[in-house]
């Protein structure tokens, strides 16, 4: 292997579990405390607006019904979600940010942001181009090695 390839693969493999490990921890030390990265991502896809069914936060955040149920009873239980069935159709149940949930909401959205201008903000304009090239080659490997697998 080349020292090249040596000193990217030492930066990526560092890079996926610092930002596992930071984000986990960011979210630890503030008023959402109990709340869990799968959790803040749950929020995330239920996003600001009115509500999503469940059928539409399972297809975004890539788990079964099931599994989402269960994430949805423990955020109801933490006071971040409510659910609801649809005025038009009873059978649809609708879920969707407390007050609660909206404030761990721009919680996380905000240590986003930050993640995102820090490293834009260290870029020249013509870098763009390159990181968003090699992001998606990296987006991509993933999503390939996630359909390999079955977990997405």
């Amino acid at each position: 292997m080349s020292e090249s390839r040596r000193v990217i693969n030492k930066i990526l493999v560092e890079l996926f579990n610092d930002i596992l490990d930071i984000e986990a921890a960011a979210l630890k030390n503030s008023e959402f405390g109990e709340l869990t990265v799968t959790e803040f991502h749950i929020i995330e896809a239920i996003g600001l607006g009115e509500g999503r069914t469940m059928s539409e936060t399972a297809f975004l955040t890539g788990v079964t019904i099931g599994t989402l149920t269960t994430s949805i009873n423990r955020l109801i239980r933490k006071g971040a979600v409510a659910r609801m069935r649809d005025e038009h159709d009873r059978r649809v149940v609708l879920v969707s940010l407390t007050d609660k949930g909206k404030r761990a909401y721009m919680h996380h959205e905000t240590f986003h942001r930050e993640m995102t201008e820090s490293i834009i903000n260290k870029l020249q304009p013509e870098d763009d181009g390159v990181l968003i090239r090699t992001l998606v080659a990296i987006q991509e490997f993933f999503a390939a090695k996630a359909k390999e697998f079955g977990t997405k």
